[in-house]
């Protein structure tokens, strides 16, 4: 049954990255290790494809397999955090690299790059 509405968009499902192929341990490691979201198991019909998802309420982060895959060294998600120098500090043990960016108001915020070079933007809001 469809439901009736205005067709706008109202909010973001999941943000796919991708990775290349048999990186999901590494993946793991990162995604559910470090950052701390839990890994689900892929749908049955999406499993064969490879890659790993990690979701919990209010973040979804799918990473698929590309074939000629190239990291996205500009294009990133932003990840909303409650501590980020606690997540700094975690980050930069396991030999990640954290970058300060340019102040933005209201938030504090470092860059770092998932295993496979994909950048990814941490943020705390502050106030």
């Amino acid at each position: 049954m469809r439901q009736e509405g205005s067709g706008k968009t109202i909010a973001i499902d999941h943000v796919q990255l991708a990775m290349p192929e048999g990186g999901e341990a590494e993946a793991h490691r990162f995604y559910a290790g470090l950052l701390g979201v839990p890994q689900v198991p892929k749908p049955a019909n999406l499993a064969a494809r490879g890659g790993c998802w990690f979701e919990q309420a209010g973040l979804k982060i799918h990473l698929g397999v590309e074939r000629d895959f190239s990291p996205a060294r500009k294009a990133h998600p932003a990840f909303l955090v409650d501590d980020l120098f606690a997540l700094i500090a975690r980050l930069q043990a396991a030999g990640c690299d954290v970058i300060e960016g340019e102040p933005l108001t209201g938030f504090m915020r470092r860059y770092v790059s998932d295993p496979f070079g994909n950048r990814i933007e941490l943020m705390q809001p502050v106030g």
